[in-house]
């Protein structure tokens, strides 16, 4: 696709300017990442765990990464109604709805709030903020309302990241290395973009139409090649699975290793990780049988820079993949039509 015939699908197929939020992500998240959040240190915590379902949950699993890599109490994700049957009010709740109405999670803050545990919301409005404001023991963190939440990425997880940091839940980088990985970010998210950018997310997106799309990580990426897929599924209408490795060299690696002409292998690598992965991705992409593989390096001083990398850079790929495809990349018909049918037999 031509820079020009590109600017004319956006302008054609992209009503809901999911290229325009995207090209804001860094913007949004260095301000919801230096929030004062009005939170005193605490982390005399067993754990935290985070609610959220979609676009609006994403950010849970990028903190059990980090926490996992370096922070001092485990980060567990909850997706689904209600609480685990283990959870006591000595686990901060960290609940995540970007509208403020999911019923999963508001479900979950419900049990939380009756069986005396502490909640701190992520937000842009609904019941979740009328329910957080009126409680003494909570606490809420707004964020800007008005786009769909898997774009809303940058103000969802700068907002979670500013609470972990203040709560001293997760270490804190100082502002130099803020600064250097924001201006990284920038010019990484220029090179990927649509418009002006060096052509690449187009190149992978056009490879992949029509393909079988798998998507392997590292553990520690494994956040961002699961959003990949999310972001396949919802903005072009695409199946995507994604894996981890090393637990998929004991399994899904066999089909990859059988003759196969319809799919199309992601691999996001990086440095950092074990050695035996490492090298257990190199294997994978020396051997798995794939018209089409691609490799993205996810660059970055620190696993927050890449995994952010990783998760922007394959923004600009679906979105590419749904012009590719003739497809609105705002659109979601059939989670719309779902929540109209469940709010009919509430």
């Amino acid at each position: 696709m031509a820079e020009h015939d590109i600017s004319s699908l956006l302008a054609e197929l992209d009503t809901g300017d999911m290229a325009g939020f995207t090209r804001r992500f860094v913007d949004d998240l260095e301000a919801a990442m230096s929030m004062d959040v009005g939170i005193e240190a605490d982390s005399d915590w067993s754990g935290v765990i985070c609610l959220g379902m979609g676009g609006s949950g994403a950010g849970g699993r990028f903190l059990k990464s980090l926490a996992d890599s370096e922070g001092g109490l485990p980060f567990v994700v909850w997706s689904d109604y209600g609480l685990p049957s283990w959870w006591g009010p000595d686990w901060l709740v960290l609940a995540t709805s970007y509208s403020g109405d999911t019923e999963e999670t508001l479900d979950g803050v419900r049990v939380a709030l009756e069986s005396g545990g502490t909640v701190i919301g992520v937000s842009s409005g609904g019941r979740l903020s009328e329910i957080l404001v009126d409680s003494d023991e909570c606490a809420l963190l707004p964020v800007l309302a008005g786009q769909a939440p898997r774009s809303a990425f940058g103000h969802i997880f700068g907002a979670q990241l500013a609470v972990s940091w203040a709560l001293g839940l997760l270490p804190s980088p100082n502002a130099d290395e803020i600064s250097g990985m924001l201006s990284r970010l920038r010019a990484a998210s220029s090179r990927a973009d649509l418009v002006g950018g060096d052509g690449m997310s187009e190149t992978m997106a056009r490879s992949m139409i029509g393909r079988e799309v798998g998507i392997s990580s590292p553990s520690e990426l494994a956040p961002a090649g699961y959003r990949f897929a999310c972001q396949v599924n919802e903005n072009s209408d695409g199946f995507a699975n994604p894996s981890e490795v090393p637990e998929m060299n004991h399994n899904e690696i066999v089909a990859w290793a059988s003759e196969g002409d319809s799919r199309a292998l992601v691999a996001l690598t990086c440095e950092g990780v074990h050695p035996r992965t490492h090298a257990r991705m190199a294997w994978i992409l020396d051997n798995i049988e794939s018209e089409v593989v691609w490799r993205i390096e996810c660059e970055g001083e620190s696993l927050l820079e890449r995994l952010l990398y990783a998760a922007h850079v394959t923004d600009w790929v679906s979105i590419a993949m749904a012009l590719a495809k003739g497809v609105n990349p705002s659109e979601m018909a059939a989670i719309d039509s779902l929540k109209a049918h469940l709010a009919s037999i509430q």
